[in-house]
């Protein structure tokens, strides 16, 4: 199984933690994954470490599609592998959630199924340079000519001679998005994904793969998870330290009727918990909707415990379906061991 190294991105401040992805680095890790929400973005972390690093997969985990338009992220992409050398950079896409699209970007949430389809064709056809950049999409439509259009866009084609086959990953999780992503992306950035998932799942990527056609499968396609690893004799307190992050985004991280996060809960056989969650936490009552996250939902996915039981948790995601995990850890000791229990 790859292993990847999560890079915080919440907060007042903003730290790359330089030493511990080189030790990452050293240790066999596989990849290095950015993120962003409405602060630090995704993007200008990876051009700093294309510079710092020799050997990890730089990838955007995500890469909002609002805060940027295809050719833009594309152009980002490609110039950041020149920079850092052909093969080590993976695009990471997700639509976010309407209130941050909206409210942040200032962009109409629109269709995102569509939106996605266009977005990343407009961004291969950028990479591949197969002629001047046009496209007729649902959502997005290149030269443009919608209202305060002049009428005079030019199809282009970029100056840079790109790697023609950037893989782009999507995050995604409802039955529609994650069948589009098994049809159109070369991986997987599963929401919320857990060991035993994929009983739920395999169906669902296995028809987007039939309309890809080509013969396209799971042979050939990857799928990053996520897990937070700490190395404990306090497990309680390990889960009790998960769950302000998981209230925020199950109970306040979307519209009380259009919430990813809290769908996803549901999804794994925890609605009454979610519907919980989002009450307290909408009623200003956080610390009573921090108390509300089961623990049972946290420890289906992270790794915390002594050594005997982190190995027994990473023997499940070995046996999950996912090809690669990234880990979400501080302790250098957390790290090791991962990289001993997956060499």
């Amino acid at each position: 199984m790859k292993l990847g190294f999560f890079l915080n991105y919440s907060g007042a401040r903003f730290d790359v933690p330089v030493e511990r992805i080189r030790l990452a680095e050293r240790l066999g890790y596989d990849s290095v994954w950015t993120a962003e929400a409405y602060g630090s973005d995704a993007i200008t972390p990876l051009a700093f470490l294309a510079g710092k690093t020799e050997k990890l997969r730089l990838g955007t985990g995500i890469a909002q599609l609002a805060g940027r338009t295809p050719a833009m992220t594309a152009m980002q992409m490609g110039t950041i592998e020149e920079m850092a050398g052909r093969g080590r950079v993976i695009a990471g896409l997700g639509v976010s959630g309407p209130q941050i699209v909206e409210g942040w970007y200032g962009q109409p949430w629109g269709k995102p199924y569509y939106r996605m389809r266009d977005y990343v064709a407009i961004m291969r056809k950028v990479f591949r340079r197969e002629g001047p950049l046009t496209h007729d999409g649902r959502e997005l439509r290149l030269p443009f000519r919608g209202e305060g259009a002049l009428g005079i866009g030019k199809p282009l084609k970029s100056i840079l001679h790109m790697n023609p086959d950037i893989p782009i990953w999507l995050a995604t999780g409802n039955e529609a998005m994650v069948k589009l992503t098994a049809e159109i992306a070369d991986g997987w950035l599963p929401m919320g994904f857990v060991p035993g998932m994929m009983d739920v799942y395999r169906p669902w990527l296995d028809e987007g793969f039939r309309r890809a056609g080509g013969g396209k499968s799971l042979a050939d396609f990857e799928i990053q998870a996520q897990s937070t690893v700490a190395l404990t004799d306090d497990v309680k307190g390990a889960l009790a330290a998960m769950k302000p992050v998981t209230a925020l985004y199950v109970g306040g991280m979307g519209h009380e009727k259009k919430n990813f996060h809290k769908d996803m809960m549901e999804r794994r056989g925890f609605a009454d918990a979610a519907a919980r969650i989002q009450e307290l936490f909408l009623a200003g009552k956080r610390e009573e909707a921090i108390q509300a996250v089961p623990d049972e939902y946290l420890d289906e996915g992270a790794m915390v415990g002594d050594e005997q039981r982190i190995a027994t948790k990473f023997r499940r995601w070995q046996e999950s379906g996912a090809t690669g995990l990234t880990v979400h850890s501080t302790q250098t000791e957390a790290m090791e061991l991962v990289a001993r229990l997956a060499a």
